[in-house]
Order: C-alpha cells, then structure tokens, then sequence
C-alpha cells in the first residue's frame, strides 16, 4: 500500500520602503542556501533610443539574457566597464548600426553598469540578481517582492547614486523591511 505525503510549502511577502533619491530603486533577496534556480527562458531586452538606455534600469536574473537593440539612427557601443566593481567581469559588445541587436548573457550577480563609447552622456544599469525574489520601487520607494517561500534570508537595496545596504529578513507570511541609502 502506498501513502500520499502532502507536504506545503508556505510562501509570504516582503514589503517596505527605500529612502534614496529620486528614481526607482531596486530590492532582490540574495543567494539562497542549497537553492539554485533555473535562467529565465525568454531574453530581456534594452533598447538604445533618443540617445538613451531605456530603461535606464533593467533588473534581471542571474542567467538572463539581454537583447540590446538600437533604434537611433546613429551607430551605438555598449561597454560594461565592471560587474559589481569587479573590472575583471567588464565587457565590450562593440558598436552597430541603427536596427540591429547584440545579446548578452549576465551569468554573474551583480550591479552592472552600462556605457556608450561613441555617446559618452549615455548610461544605464542591469542590476543581476542571484535569485527570481525581486522588485523595482514606485517612484516614493515603496516595494513588494512576491511568493518568497518562509525563511531566512538577506534582503540587499540598491539606488543609483548610494551605497547598497543589506539586511537579514525572515519570512513567515508577511514580512517588512525598510531601507535608508547614504552616498
């Protein structure tokens, strides 16, 4: 005879405010003990248009693909000087033409700045997270990060232009956490 063992698992959310400047802000759990978790399967994409990155912040897990597409018409670099100041990490896709696309795949987690060689005004972020547990704030700082199984964890906030801040968080339900950024 063979017995059914349900086993649920609870999952909650953490919510709460980042104090920064203006802008959004982005909020993302870090790595999780014994837990990996599989690359998104569908490419992000960041487009270079009006002389900008837009967004200027994209967010996306470790794994993620990013599709660069440039829509001016003028040619266009993207130069990743680091990955979480690491020069090491840092990469040149090279520059295109107006219509055309370069992927990149961001295997490593981390705060990666975005530069244009010919444009040098142009900059934007791909913030790399280590699990799928992420938000972007409203435009007052506030956050919500979905479905997080109950645990422990460290919640890590950052915000263009100020020092990165983590926090251990845990997770029975509802949990809040909130966040001051200094320069």
């Amino acid at each position: 005879m063979l017995a059914a063992v349900c086993v649920t698992v609870q999952a909650g959310d953490i919510s709460g405010k980042i104090t920064a400047g203006k802008g959004i802000s982005v909020v993302y759990v870090e790595a999780i003990t014994g837990k990996t978790f599989p690359p998104p399967e569908k490419p992000l994409e960041m487009d270079q248009k009006s002389l900008l990155f837009q967004p200027h912040i994209l967010i996306g897990q470790a794994g993620s693909t990013v599709e660069f597409l440039n829509s001016d018409k003028v040619a266009h670099n993207i130069f990743l000087p680091a990955i979480s100041n690491n020069k090491k990490l840092g990469h040149n896709l090279g520059t295109w033409p107006t219509g055309e696309k370069r992927s990149f795949k961001f295997e490593a987690p981390g705060i990666v700045p975005l530069l244009c060689n010919v444009h040098p005004e142009m900059s934007g972020y791909v913030i790399v997270t280590p699990t799928p547990y992420y938000a972007e704030s409203d435009a007052a700082g506030s956050f919500k990060i979905s479905n997080i199984p109950d645990g422990a964890y460290t919640l890590t906030a950052w915000h263009e232009g100020y020092k990165t801040q983590s926090k251990p968080v845990t997770v029975t339900g509802q949990a809040t956490a909130d966040f001051t950024l200094a320069k």
